[in-house]
């Protein structure tokens, strides 16, 4: 008897680096496995001599061009349903190999997964825009490592994708790491998982001139009236202290995806709590302001305090789950942002990683 363990039999193959995609399904594969396992060892296979294969799926799945002229846009389009089969399996796809040499080759190529590229409002990070719907990554020193989270989770609405172009790798570092949100789920205590689902997690943001981004930046516009129909909207509470803001919003501690149904860990409390903070900065931000005048803070949705111990495991959960993309020139990611999450290693410049979100959902 030969076990094969971790197959999914009737699935087709997946894309391989050397060959773009391949035909046929698994279960050729576990066939001409069995046929090359008996030829080797010119024996019956009998229950004494079990043979077990584990078998890993790829992640990210990799994809490659079926031949030298064929670019990133127009192998989108014509692969666009298997392409969705694969997000919403290993959430997480990298093309790499296509000729993809600008901005707008990337925008090109993402506008033809969704002509909607959107804009990035109600920012917690620092960017810049290139052209419509392109911007670059995170603009924090090189020296930092970003944490694992996925976009716009301290949000009501969020993009469902997310896509990452590589236009000049680092000179060292840099990978960009990425996680299971599902598997990040499964990994923490159930009770505490359950805690998130049924209080939400609130996000306090304080908004001053000369810490942390401006409001003028975090919602793109100088005018507070803007400002307050925004808030209202995304029923986000906000407080005007002459020019400084203050927001709170409570939002999902997970979520359930609209199309496949999966549960997912969805927050970034791990990120707005002090924690994350090192320790002299933290100390120095809580004699400045106290808790309720941090730059960020965050806590369940009734207000109770998240324990450290408890955003300690939802860290080591991420690390536990990480698989760090090394980026190649050309390279285009596209992630599935609430099944996958994100961040960013330290490096030496010069780097430059462009990003798109598009496929914008608010649940109801």
């Amino acid at each position: 008897m030969l076990l094969i363990r971790g197959l999914p039999i009737d699935d087709p193959l997946p894309p391989t680096a050397d060959s773009g995609y391949l035909h046929g399904s698994w279960k050729e594969v576990a066939v001409s496995t069995i046929t090359q396992l008996m030829i080797a060892t010119s024996q019956a296979l009998t229950p004494s001599r079990i043979v077990t294969l584990e078998v890993t799926p790829l992640f990210p799945e990799i994809v490659s061009p079926p031949d030298s002229v064929t670019d990133l846009a127009s192998h989108l389009e014509s692969r666009r349903e298997h392409i969705d089969l694969m997000l919403g399996d290993a959430g997480a796809v990298l093309f790499r190999g296509f000729p993809v040499r600008t901005a707008e080759d990337f925008q090109a190529a993402v506008r033809t997964s969704s002509p909607e590229l959107l804009s990035y409002t109600y920012r917690s990070s620092p960017r810049t825009r290139e052209i419509a719907g392109v911007y670059t990554s995170t603009e924090y020193p090189s020296a930092e490592e970003i944490p694992m989270h996925n976009e716009n989770s301290y949000a009501h609405a969020w993009p469902l994708r997310i896509w990452f172009y590589c236009h000049q790798p680092a000179t060292a570092g840099g990978a960009t790491p990425i996680a299971d949100s599902r598997s990040v789920a499964r990994r923490l205590d159930p009770a505490l998982v359950k805690r998130f689902a049924d209080l939400g997690v609130m996000y306090v943001r304080n908004y001053r001139k000369g810490v942390d981004l401006p409001w003028q930046e975090v919602f793109q516009t100088d005018d507070k009236a803007e400002v307050q129909r925004f808030c209202d909207e995304a029923h986000i509470t906000c407080e005007w202290r002459g020019e400084e803001l203050r927001t709170r919003q409570v939002c999902q501690g997970v979520a359930t995806h609209p199309r496949t149904g999966a549960v997912a860990w969805f927050n970034q409390a791990h990120l707005f709590h002090p924690t994350a903070l090192r320790e002299r900065v933290r100390k120095t931000l809580f004699d400045l302001f106290g808790q309720e005048g941090l730059p960020r803070y965050a806590c369940y949705g009734d207000g109770s305090p998240i324990a450290d111990e408890d955003l300690a495991a939802i860290r080591d959960a991420y690390q536990a789950e990480m698989v760090n993309v090394a980026w190649e020139q050309g390279d285009v990611l596209v992630l599935d942002n609430m099944l996958v999450a994100h961040g960013r290693r330290p490096f030496t410049p010069p780097r430059r990683i462009l990003v798109a979100m598009t496929d914008s959902f608010q649940p109801s």
